[in-house]
């Protein structure tokens, strides 16, 4: 494959990747590989990855990562190494609906596709975190509160614009998949991710497959009930862990104390404008003396810690990753007094048993994880890396 270009501009750093990425062994085939031969003949893929086909004569070598969050969407094109190649994002702007949403999803691939000098011919897969619940059977993201989308047809959407399989996961499920590849959790037996964000998303990969349920992805750490009462989450429900320590319920307790005068400097930068108090200017806030703020970041931290304790006494995982902008702003404040809360009230005999550490490839985490998932569930599909 000649590629014209790379573009990194977009991110002050790359994705780790490898050239052994997706040699893991020991998966097990997830209802989300069951690329069926109807959708192979609708999109006109052909079944040897490496050969022409339909591909207009050119090699289907090429990988798309995409990621699509509460507040933005990022797209990913990568070598067969998993290298990547060009980047592309956009504000996600859910309020539009649905249809302009799977407008910009194809609008974004379509830019880092142009930026990296490559054909839609050329895709051997793609594969997308999405947020919320999904059903893999039908390729539907079930419900995406934070979005406000319902029963979205993403795979089907994908698969008929660009003519290569689509594989569809939660977008906490890609994240963890890449820190289990590359990054925090690389190589763990059992790694539990958690990443608050607009929401609070969880995930885990134990012996290299992802933790999914029978028909739907599961791990929806977010909606844990931890107390009794609060403001709701994006579902409506109270006392969650999203309801508490997402950065968005952070950034509404942040808005509120700048209201009555207790967060002077985040009332002067911002003011009380929600959409404008995102993870960094929490991170100044607290840098600038706003005590409010910094509390807020601590109350959250012994949330989080609980809903480790959770995982910690679910799973028993050796590893548990906290990944998202949140995380990356305040990995002291939030993630390091998480990981002290939480081994403080687990049972005695898993005190020692666990690591909390930070997400090592940021925003890079979701694309590499969801790309080379679709990578090991289409060269398995193929024949090739097999899964067991």
């Amino acid at each position: 494959m000649n590629v014209s270009k790379a573009n990194t501009a977009t991110r002050d750093g790359q994705a780790e990747s490898s050239s052994d990425a997706g040699q893991h062994n020991g998966l097990e085939m997830g209802p989300e590989a069951a690329l069926s031969d109807t959708a192979a003949a609708e999109t006109g893929y052909s079944t040897g990855i490496d050969g022409p086909g339909d591909s207009g004569g050119h090699s289907r070598d090429v990988w798309v990562g995409f990621d699509l969050g509460g507040t933005k969407m990022y797209a990913v094109v990568f070598d067969e190494n998993l290298k990547p190649l060009a980047k592309a994002r956009k504000k996600t702007k859910g309020f539009e609906g649905m249809e302009q949403g799977l407008k910009r999803v194809h609008g974004v691939i379509q830019e880092a596709l142009d930026e990296a000098g490559v054909v839609p011919s050329q895709i051997a897969g793609i594969g997308i975190g999405c947020p919320g619940p999904l059903n893999f059977d039908k390729g539907l993201m079930l419900e995406a509160p934070n979005l406000g989308w319902k029963n979205v047809p993403i795979r089907k959407s994908l698969e008929t614009a660009f003519g290569c399989p689509t594989i569809i996961m939660n977008d906490v499920d890609a994240g963890v998949y890449g820190e289990w590849c590359f990054g925090a959790g690389r190589g763990s037996r059992c790694l539990v991710g958690i990443f608050p964000g607009t929401g609070v998303g969880g995930g885990c990969v134990y012996h290299g497959q992802i933790l999914q349920g029978a028909n739907h992805s599961c791990m929806e750490i977010g909606h844990i009930p931890l107390i009794s009462d609060s403001l709701p989450d994006g579902c409506g429900n109270v006392g969650t862990l999203e309801a508490i320590c997402s950065r968005l319920a952070i950034a509404a307790g942040a808005a509120q104390a700048a209201y009555r005068g207790q967060a002077p400097w985040l009332q002067k930068k911002v003011g009380t404008d929600l959409s404008k108090i995102r993870s960094g200017v929490l991170k100044e806030a607290v840098e600038n003396g706003d005590e409010v703020v910094k509390n807020l970041i601590l109350e959250a931290a012994n949330y989080l810690g609980l809903g480790i304790v959770t995982m910690v006494h679910l799973l028993s995982p050796e590893m548990v990753v906290i990944g998202g902008g949140l995380a990356e702003a305040f990995p002291k404040l939030l993630v390091k007094n998480a990981e002290d809360y939480a081994k403080g009230r687990v049972m005695p005999a898993f005190a020692g048993s666990f690591k909390v550490a930070l997400a090592k490839l940021g925003d890079e985490s979701g694309v590499t994880g969801a790309a080379a998932w679709a990578k090991r569930v289409v060269e398995s599909k193929h024949g090739i890396n097999p899964l067991f």
